[in-house]
């Protein structure tokens, strides 16, 4: 079966957002965002970058996970522009990981000021900002580091 069949697959049989926190320890980073169903144009991406089976490996790895709502706030163009081209795309994407810890929730509120990937940290009393990202949803467990649910794309200065 393909990478991409299991995927389709896999998003066939998502039904909620996140499978509960038990289940998802099972999963790895990527299989994990694809169950949820809210992260196609992620699941796309990592793909098309060839990051699919580096976010499956052992990690640890923390990801802000930018969800197909905050992938539709880029202009059209701009999207299928990065999606071609696997630097650029590949840069994006690293952006969002870090790499060697799993940093849960209360650990990035005590990063408050300083920055995650070139992006500042903000903490305004439930609110959480990761550069202009506000995080959605924390600290979801996965066999192979934590997800972190943004709204929007973080996109590096070059």
């Amino acid at each position: 079966m393909t990478m991409r069949a299991l995927m389709v697959a896999m998003l066939a049989l998502a039904t909620s957002v996140f499978t509960t926190s038990a289940k998802a320890a099972d999963k790895d980073i990527v299989d994990t965002a694809v169950a949820a169903g809210s992260f196609k144009t992620l699941a796309t991406a990592l793909e098309k970058a060839g990051l699919v089976e580096t976010l499956k490996g052992k990690g640890p790895f923390t990801v802000f996970a930018p969800t197909d709502a905050a992938f539709a706030k880029l202009p059209k163009e701009t999207l299928s522009a990065v999606l071609a081209d696997k630097e650029k795309l590949t840069k994006i994407l690293l952006a969002h990981v870090v790499v060697g810890k799993a940093v849960k929730a209360e650990t990035v509120v005590t990063l408050d000021g300083k920055a995650v990937n070139g992006f500042t940290v903000q903490v305004k009393g439930k609110t959480v900002m990761l550069g202009d990202a506000k995080v959605l949803k924390t600290d979801i467990e996965t066999s192979n580091g934590v997800i972190h649910v943004i709204d929007t794309v973080l996109i590096p200065k070059e």
